[in-house]
Protein backbone atom coordinates (compact mmCIF):
# COMPACT_ATOMS: atom_id res chain seq x y z
CA UNK A 1 0.00 0.00 0.00
CA UNK A 2 1.52 3.41 -1.04
CA UNK A 3 1.92 6.30 1.75
CA UNK A 4 -0.79 8.87 1.90
CA UNK A 5 -0.08 11.70 -0.44
CA UNK A 6 -1.36 15.37 0.01
CA UNK A 7 -3.17 15.07 -2.69
CA UNK A 8 -4.72 11.44 -1.09
CA UNK A 9 -4.99 12.70 2.51
CA UNK A 10 -7.20 15.22 1.65
CA UNK A 11 -9.52 13.01 -0.59
CA UNK A 12 -10.19 11.20 2.38
CA UNK A 13 -10.71 14.09 5.06
CA UNK A 14 -13.27 15.75 2.53
CA UNK A 15 -14.84 11.60 1.63
CA UNK A 16 -15.01 11.75 5.24
CA UNK A 17 -16.77 14.77 5.61
CA UNK A 18 -19.12 14.27 3.16
CA UNK A 19 -20.08 11.13 4.95
CA UNK A 20 -20.08 12.99 8.12
CA UNK A 21 -22.64 15.39 6.73
CA UNK A 22 -25.48 12.89 5.02
CA UNK A 23 -26.33 12.80 8.70
CA UNK A 24 -26.78 8.78 7.63
CA UNK A 25 -25.59 7.01 10.59
CA UNK A 26 -25.50 3.50 8.87
CA UNK A 27 -23.29 5.04 6.01
CA UNK A 28 -21.02 6.76 8.46
CA UNK A 29 -20.17 3.47 10.76
CA UNK A 30 -20.16 1.66 8.01
CA UNK A 31 -16.43 3.48 7.47
CA UNK A 32 -15.22 1.78 10.72
CA UNK A 33 -13.92 -1.35 11.28
CA UNK A 34 -16.98 -3.81 12.86
CA UNK A 35 -14.81 -3.73 16.09
CA UNK A 36 -14.28 -0.01 16.35
CA UNK A 37 -14.03 1.47 20.00
CA UNK A 38 -14.80 5.22 20.07
CA UNK A 39 -14.86 7.63 23.07
CA UNK A 40 -17.18 10.90 23.57
CA UNK A 41 -16.23 12.40 26.70
CA UNK A 42 -17.76 9.79 29.38
CA UNK A 43 -18.77 7.35 26.49
CA UNK A 44 -17.08 4.14 25.10
CA UNK A 45 -19.02 2.73 21.92
CA UNK A 46 -17.55 -0.70 21.19
CA UNK A 47 -18.73 -1.52 17.43
CA UNK A 48 -21.05 -0.31 14.70
CA UNK A 49 -24.34 -1.06 16.31
CA UNK A 50 -23.30 1.15 19.24
CA UNK A 51 -21.83 3.95 16.75
CA UNK A 52 -24.94 3.88 15.02
CA UNK A 53 -27.37 4.52 17.93
CA UNK A 54 -24.96 7.06 18.90
CA UNK A 55 -24.91 9.08 16.18
CA UNK A 56 -28.67 8.77 15.90
CA UNK A 57 -28.90 10.69 19.30
CA UNK A 58 -26.53 12.69 18.94
CA UNK A 59 -28.41 14.35 14.81
CA UNK A 60 -31.81 14.01 16.59
CA UNK A 61 -30.53 16.76 19.50
CA UNK A 62 -28.07 18.81 16.78
CA UNK A 63 -30.18 19.24 13.95
CA UNK A 64 -27.91 21.90 12.02
CA UNK A 65 -24.89 19.29 12.75
CA UNK A 66 -22.42 20.06 9.98
CA UNK A 67 -18.73 19.12 10.12
CA UNK A 68 -16.65 21.23 8.39
CA UNK A 69 -12.79 20.03 8.49
CA UNK A 70 -10.11 22.53 8.62
CA UNK A 71 -8.43 23.97 5.29
CA UNK A 72 -5.24 24.59 5.83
Amino acid sequence: MEPFTEETARAKVQAAQDAWNTRDPGRVALAYTPDSVWRNRDRFLRGRAEIVAFLREKWARELDYVLRAPVS
